[in-house]
């Protein structure tokens, strides 16, 4: 048995106002002391008492900021509104002397932010939630946002993507704990995956950016029902009715991609649909989107989504 195997390991849940449900019961069920189980966790707030939280709950929580002060790992789950205002100053400050104490931080979802308040994540990578990673990085500029990773260890500071990559984030610190055999142990009695594959990009409803007006937007709609077949810039920019070389850069001022990059995008999103809604073979599928062989529709699902096309399916019909 490891030294960090036989020492009790004490844990921080911080409730901030509008704390999500999913992210604050997470660390809390995962850690929650048993026999086989040598943590020992306290749900905490700005000061003991009652905290509003997200989705229609609120918490009463039995702990102040003084847990932050004995705890070994502090998770602070995802709130609403973080990129509006700051957590209270007493609460960065109390974040900062824990992990100055050497305490570990860790954020799911958008408790990145606090986080992020502090200036413990300048200089690092950190993730948060795909709907707010651009928010991230506007706010904290010097934060290394990656918005396709489920997760992010940097040693002292974790963070990770939304709720359910809660448990993608404990199950690692549990594996850095306590070895591979008690994660595992942990992932079975919560039904989950001891390890996912791929990244968060794969929960984005699209990966096409959403068109920023309505220049090239009958283009887009054309190209959109023409995956299938042979799609060039020049055949593009003739249905637009301008130049190729006008089209690119326009086009790119409008969605930030390149004409045959948005097409791939768009190519590889239709592909999801029909993984998810069909019981077509991958080599099928490459041809129907206009990527030609399964090989090609691996690489560019690597590539965009951080996942396969078999994994994908696995993911989004488990349930079915």
């Amino acid at each position: 048995m490891s030294a960090s195997a036989s020492r009790l390991h004490r844990v921080a849940v911080l409730v901030l106002e509008g704390a999500k449900p999913l992210d604050v019961g997470i660390p809390a069920q995962v850690f929650t002391t048993r026999a086989s189980m040598p943590y020992e966790v306290r749900v905490c707030g700005a000061a003991p008492g009652l905290v509003a939280g997200g989705d229609g709950l609120s918490y009463h929580v039995t702990h102040g900021l003084d847990a932050l002060a004995w705890a070994d790992i502090v998770f602070v789950p995802g709130y609403r509104f973080p990129d509006r205002e700051d957590p209270p100053r007493p609460v960065i400050d109390a974040l900062v002397a824990a992990h100055a104490r050497g305490a570990r931080l860790a954020a799911i979802s958008t408790g990145a932010f606090a986080l992020a308040a502090t200036g413990l994540l300048d200089g690092k990578r950190a993730t948060t939630h795909w709907h707010y990673a651009r928010a991230l990085m506007a706010k904290h500029p010097l934060v290394r946002v990656d918005e396709n990773v489920l997760f992010v260890d940097e040693g002292s500071v974790l963070t990770s993507a939304g709720a359910a990559s809660g448990i993608d984030l404990c199950l690692h610190i549990l594996r850095g704990d306590l070895g591979v055999a008690a994660s595992n142990h942990a992932a079975r009695r919560l039904v989950a995956a001891p390890y996912r594959s791929g990244g968060q990009a794969q929960y984005v409803p699209r990966s096409v950016p959403e068109p920023l007006g309505e220049r090239f937007a009958a283009t887009r709609e054309w190209a959109l029902i023409r995956l299938g077949e042979a799609l060039t810039l020049e055949s593009l920019a003739r249905h637009a009715g301008v130049s190729p070389r006008t089209f690119s850069r326009r086009f790119a001022e409008d969605t930030g991609y390149t004409p045959m990059q948005w097409v791939m995008r768009a190519r590889v999103d239709v592909a999801r649909e029909l993984l998810e809604r069909s019981q077509r073979g991958v080599e099928q599928i490459a041809a129907d989107v206009g990527l030609g062989t399964g090989a090609n529709l691996r690489l560019h699902f690597q590539r965009i989504l951080g996942t396969t096309p078999t994994e994908y399916r696995r993911t989004f019909t488990k349930g079915e």
